[in-house]
């Protein structure tokens, strides 16, 4: 999970270790990407796309470059729930996108599917 909110982290890792799954978080893309290319266990990627220093628009193509994370789905979460925002989001490479307030029903339902 990638999240420069820590409160935004602490919801969602809670929520989603709830739910069973294991959460390791980073709060820039820069530290993401440097984690990305260890051999630490990552099974789906949750992006924010609107953070300072790198956003998520520019930090996708990178971690989909990465060979360490070929096959990786990386969902995009974002308060930017205008209409095209989805359409933006997956133009960048990511394999789904969640809307903040993440509505957990529809986030695991996605996580199933990628």
């Amino acid at each position: 999970m990638i999240d420069d909110d820590p409160r935004n982290i602490f919801a969602l890792t809670a929520t989603l270790r709830a739910k069973g799954f294991d959460c390791v978080s980073c709060q820039s893309a820069p530290e993401a990407l440097k984690l990305l290319k260890s051999d630490e266990v990552v099974d789906v990627i949750l992006i924010d796309m609107m953070m300072p220093e790198m956003d998520g628009y520019e930090a996708i193509p990178l971690i989909k470059e990465l060979p360490e994370r070929h096959g990786v789905p990386v969902i995009s979460v974002t308060a930017q729930a205008m209409v095209g925002d989805r359409e933006k989001c997956l133009e960048a490479g990511a394999d789904g996108y969640v809307s903040k307030p993440i509505d957990v029903d529809k986030l695991l339902q996605l996580l199933n599917e990628v």
